[in-house]
């Protein structure tokens, strides 16, 4: 893992970021977000950088400007966006690669399906592949939450949602419920997942086995998204 600084104009200091590069590279680079209330060096983001790099897809992993800035509430969304562009360009230089996935972690996720519905956004060399949430905070608890599905329809780009069956924010069916039948995404379901995608003990399966499976799904569903 080696550590860089993305130029930003919101953050005077640039945004930290760290990039995990694959042993054997597939080509792709994977530009992974943060959720609302944990930066990218969560346990969360470093596992699954750790597990993407292994699996031969390049990894950034950056902080938001308000994360970098130790500020709790997170920007708004076009700030949030530019953000990620930003990430994305820098990325880009770091590597050597075919094509961009973004993909990010409840809010962060919520953040790459953004970019998937703008196209016209999208300013790096290197054209984006898909887009992947990891727990998609589809109805946040409390009065907030707003209108988080309709953008959706507007997908230019294969896109994942990777959604625990006992996700408190909604669960597989209730994302299919919420957003109906739109043609570039797809669901896949972690059983009795959280949030986090972490299982019950019950299972019987060890959390890292089931990390692991779901980067192996992941990285399949993206090199068949780059063909």
């Amino acid at each position: 893992m080696s550590s860089l600084v993305i130029v930003h104009d919101a953050a005077p200091t640039g945004l930290p970021a760290d990039l995990t590069p694959a042993a054997t590279p597939c080509g792709l680079t994977l530009v992974l977000a943060h959720g609302a209330g944990a930066g990218r060096q969560s346990p969360w983001i470093q596992r699954y950088a750790a597990l993407f790099a292994e699996a031969g897809v390049d990894t950034l992993a950056f902080d938001f400007a308000y994360m970098a800035a130790g500020r709790k509430l997170p920007d708004k969304a076009p700030a949030l966006e530019t953000a990620f562009l930003d990430a994305v360009d820098a990325a880009v230089a770091a590597t050597r690669c075919r094509g961009v996935v973004v993909a990010g972690k409840s809010m962060g996720g919520r953040m790459a399906t953004h970019l998937a519905a703008q196209p016209d956004r999208w300013r790096a060399a290197v054209p984006l592949v898909g887009a992947v949430a990891f727990g998609y905070p589809l109805r946040p608890p409390g009065p907030r939450g707003g209108d988080r599905v309709s953008h959706l329809h507007r997908l230019a780009v294969p896109t994942l949602i990777v959604q625990g069956t006992r996700d408190t924010f909604g669960g597989p069916d209730a994302v299919a419920a919420d957003v109906g039948a739109v043609a570039h995404l797809e669901v896949l379901p972690v059983p009795t997942g959280d949030h986090s995608l972490s299982v019950l003990r019950s299972t019987g399966r060890p959390q890292a086995e089931v990390d692991r499976e779901i980067v192996t799904h992941v990285v399949a569903w993206m090199q068949r998204a780059a063909r």
